[in-house]
C-alpha cells in the first residue's frame, strides 16, 4: 500500500503541470511566441515540459518522504496537518495558478508578483522539509533553483513589455477608448481616458 500513496504523492503535483500545460497551448503559440519580447538567454519553450515533470515528481517524492516521516498524517483534513505539509499544499497551489496568470490573462504585474510569492513559500517549504527530513529539503534545490530562473525571466519579460504589464496591450486603443473618443469632446475624452 506505501507505494500507492508514494504514486499518489509523485503523481499530484504533476496533475496541475499537465491541465496547465493543455490550458496554455494556444497562448504559448500565439502571444508568447509572437507579441511579447523575451531575452536571449531564456530557456527554449521544448525545456519547460521535462523540467517540469521532473521537479513536479521530485517535489511529490520529497512531500511522501516528509508525510512518512510525520507519522502519516491524514491529508484529507488540512486544519490538522502538520505545517510543513500546509506549506508543500500552499506552494503547490501557487506554481499552479502561475501559469494561467502569466499566459491566459497575459497579466505581467500579478505574475511577477505572485512568482515572488511562490518564491518564498518554496525557501519557506524547503527549510521545513529540511527540519523533518533532510533528503525531502535537499530534493527540492532543484526546483528553486529552476524557480530562480523563472523569476529572473519573469523580471525580464516584465521590463521589456511594459504594455502587458497590466493584462492588455496598452499601445492598442480599446474598444471602451474609442468610443469615447468618438463620442466626447477631445478635452472630456482626456479626463475620461
Amino acid at each position: 500500500m506505501a507505494w500507492l500513496t508514494l504514486l499518489y504523492a509523485i503523481v499530484l503535483p504533476n496533475i496541475g503541470g499537465i491541465a496547465n500545460a493543455f490550458v496554455i497551448k494556444e497562448h504559448v503559440r500565439e502571444w508568447y511566441n509572437k507579441k511579447i519580447k523575451k531575452p536571449s538567454w531564456r530557456p527554449p519553450n521544448k525545456a519547460f515540459g521535462p523540467v517540469w515533470t521532473l521537479l513536479y515528481c521530485l517535489m511529490g517524492y520529497a512531500s511522501y518522504r516528509v508525510w512518512v516521516t510525520l507519522d502519516e498524517p491524514n491529508v484529507m483534513s488540512l486544519t490538522t496537518l502538520p505545517t510543513p505539509l500546509k506549506l508543500f499544499l500552499l506552494q503547490l497551489f501557487l506554481n499552479w495558478i502561475w501559469t494561467p496568470i502569466f499566459f491566459v490573462y497575459k497579466h505581467l504585474t500579478l505574475a511577477l508578483f505572485e512568482i515572488l510569492l511562490l518564491d518564498a513559500s518554496v525557501a519557506m517549504t524547503m527549510f521545513a522539509f529540511w527540519k523533518e527530513d533532510v533528503l525531502a529539503g535537499l530534493l527540492l534545490i532543484p526546483y528553486m533553483a529552476w524557480l530562480a530562473l523563472a523569476t529572473a525571466l519573469t523580471t525580464s519579460i516584465w521590463i521589456s513589455n511594459p504594455g502587458w504589464r497590466f493584462g492588455q496591450d496598452s499601445k492598442k486603443k480599446s474598444s471602451y477608448s474609442f468610443v469615447i473618443e468618438r463620442k466626447c469632446k477631445p478635452q472630456i475624452a482626456k479626463k475620461l481616458l
